[in-house]
């Protein structure tokens, strides 16, 4: 399963927020620094409202989700990349997740410290940016080292491994993240191979006051944080309240909706979340459905017809066949399988076939 980390500064929220999206009280939120050391993980639930359709469709009570695991790493601070803070410690967390959620506080509230003095989020995207890309700088000089030898000897690989790094090198000393860097799908390939903590896909949770969540975008933080990350980094961002998400955990889905409404908004952002960090990792959703079950299967986007069979079961893929495949939307369309079948709309897919999100499947294949 792949993970996305949760990281920022102490006191932003984080440890509040996975607690909210984990649905769980495993992570400490304290009001002072360092208060999560070791991280907390926990797997998340996907929302798809699809999944609920398919389930009436296929006369089924049991909905299995997607999941995607995510990590409460602890604050990060300035010199972190220089083992402040227990900074090496924490950047080692940061360097085995998949992607990157950076939480950003966003609200006032003067009984809540924050460890530089006042609030500021682009400061803090910029302290937190400044020493993933110090640690990216120390590793890719690391990595040159290591390789000038092979390519002055004529190893090929060793030599595209050489000319991305010394492209790598400027880049980060500008204090731009790897992740922006124009690269072609081969040297995409060799980065991964370097583990550089910034060419990680990020997303930015702005972290808004309760009463600010109902018009977060007019928030003046958000406005900055949006402006900035688009233009610096080029990623999205998603306005939550961790402070509202920690209120709900206890509450039922009813009372939770009832307690949303009263404040202006049918979701706390947290949702949001999870689908635009789901969506960050590459993955997308086919259904299978019947009378056992309707479940969420997730795949990495592009991912062909056998491999998609094989998250089911390795034998699937051994000895796929064919994959009987209709699109949510005809099938929802139409109203039942057999409506589908008899419309023409279920395909058979080979094993070049590419599985589309939504696409609902059924695998023949050999024992």
């Amino acid at each position: 399963m792949l993970k996305a980390g949760i990281v920022g500064l102490p006191n932003v929220g984080k440890s509040t927020l996975f607690n909210a999206v984990t649905r769980s009280r495993k992570a400490e939120a304290a009001n002072y620094p360092f208060c999560t050391i070791d991280p907390n993980v926990g797997v998340v639930t996907v929302p798809d409202e699809r999944l609920a359709v398919l389930a009436k469709i296929a006369k089924t009570a049991v909905l299995v989700p997607a999941a995607v695991e995510f990590v409460d790493i602890a604050g990060l601070v300035k010199g972190a990349s220089q083992g402040e803070g227990l900074g090496n410690q924490f950047l080692a967390n940061i360097r085995e997740v998949d992607a990157i959620v950076h939480v950003v506080r966003c609200f006032e509230d003067s009984d809540v410290i924050h460890t530089m003095g006042a609030v500021d989020p682009i400061r803090d995207i910029e302290v937190i940016t400044t020493e993933l890309i110090l640690a990216d700088l120390d590793a890719v000089q690391k990595r040159v080292d290591k390789t000038q030898k092979k390519a002055k000897s004529g190893d090929k690989e060793a030599q595209a491994e050489l000319a991305l790094l010394e492209r790598l090198a400027p880049h980060l000393n500008e204090n731009k993240p790897a992740n922006i860097l124009q690269a072609t799908d081969e040297e995409a390939r060799l980065m991964r191979l370097f583990q550089l903590l910034t060419a990680k896909p990020v997303i930015y949770a702005c972290n808004v006051a309760e009463d600010d969540l109902a018009n977060a975008n007019d928030n003046p933080y958000v406005k900055q944080v949006a402006e900035f990350v688009r233009t610096h980094h080029d990623a999205a961002y998603v306005p939550i309240s961790a402070k509202i998400e920690s209120e709900l955990v206890d509450l039922s889905p009813e009372e939770a909706t009832a307690f949303l409404k009263d404040l202006g908004v049918s979701d706390s952002g947290v949702s949001s979340l999870i689908r635009e960090t789901y969506a960050l990792l590459g993955l997308i959703t086919y259904f299978t459905a019947g009378e056992k079950e309707a479940r969420a299967w997730t795949i990495k986007r592009g991912t062909k017809a056998p491999g998609a069979a094989g998250v089911i079961h390795t034998d699937f893929e051994k000895g796929f066949i064919k994959a009987e495949v209709v699109s949510y939307e005809d099938l929802t369309r139409l109203g039942s399988t057999s409506a589908a079948r008899d419309a023409g709309k279920y395909r058979l897919e080979g094993k070049e076939y590419v599985f589309q999100d939504g696409d609902v499947a059924v695998f023949r294949f050999a024992n």
